[in-house]
């Protein structure tokens, strides 16, 4: 039965079993479920239903689909209901209204270059098989964070200092990455440059401002340790 036919099939049976008759226990019908996206790199939206009682809305998945493409490439990929599920529910479970998406579905080429160039972003990260997010909310992060994490539903990372957090449909498993490791590392290496004589490298200097770290500069940091290291056990 085609999807508008069997949606016309529930919509008039609701009707029929509403009309007087003898009273009989009939379980309700789940309710639509209802997202309202924003998607940072675009400017695109969607806000609409995208479940009813036979299940997820081919219509709507299709421009979820759309919506959460790679925008580097334009390429898409069918969304995993599982992620899109989640969302909904942390967001219902914080009150929140409206999410922003920072990234959704990337090809192995765009995960790839942000792997060279962003800390933390995974080889084998789920959103290139369209089971992950990056969100933002307007208000209550941290709680919807920790929402997310109470339901064990899949992987849940937690970027305070960038103000989001990761949700994905894979394995139970959370993180989070604030960046304070840096400065653990730093405090290492100024006592090591203390003792070894070499100044402290200016890319690392310049680093401390912005964390997380480069993959550049995280090199930087642990080739400075290690000559810090070496020159130090020579004394």
């Amino acid at each position: 039965m085609a999807e508008m036919d069997r949606r016309l099939f529930l919509a008039l049976a609701g009707g029929f079993l509403a009309s007087p008759r003898p009273a009989r226990a009939w379980p309700a019908a789940p309710p639509l479920r209802r997202l309202k996206l924003f998607n940072v790199h675009t400017g695109e939206s969607f806000d609409g239903p995208y479940r009813d009682a036979l299940g997820p809305i081919a219509l709507a998945m299709d421009e979820l689909s759309a919506l959460l493409r790679d925008h580097h490439s334009g390429e898409r990929i069918a969304i995993d209901i599982s992620v899109i599920d989640f969302l909904g529910a942390v967001m219902d479970a914080v009150g929140a209204t409206r999410a922003t998406v920072l990234s959704a579905y990337r090809t192995r080429e765009t995960n790839a270059t942000l792997a060279r160039t962003t800390f933390g972003v995974a080889d084998t990260s789920q959103h290139i098989y369209g089971r992950a997010l990056d969100i933002r909310l307007d208000a209550r992060l941290e709680d919807a964070m920790q929402a997310a994490r109470a339901m064990r539903r899949g992987g849940v990372g937690w970027y305070p200092r960038s103000g989001f957090f990761h949700l994905d449909s894979g394995p139970v498993r959370n993180w989070t990455l604030d960046g304070s490791g840096f400065d653990h590392l730093l405090t290492r290496l100024q006592l090591l440059v203390a003792d070894s004589g070499l100044p402290l490298p200016k890319s690392v200097r310049a680093g401390r401002a912005r964390r997380p770290l480069s993959v550049r500069e995280r090199l930087t940091l642990h080739r400075a340790i290690a000559r810090a290291e070496f020159l130090t056990r020579r004394h």
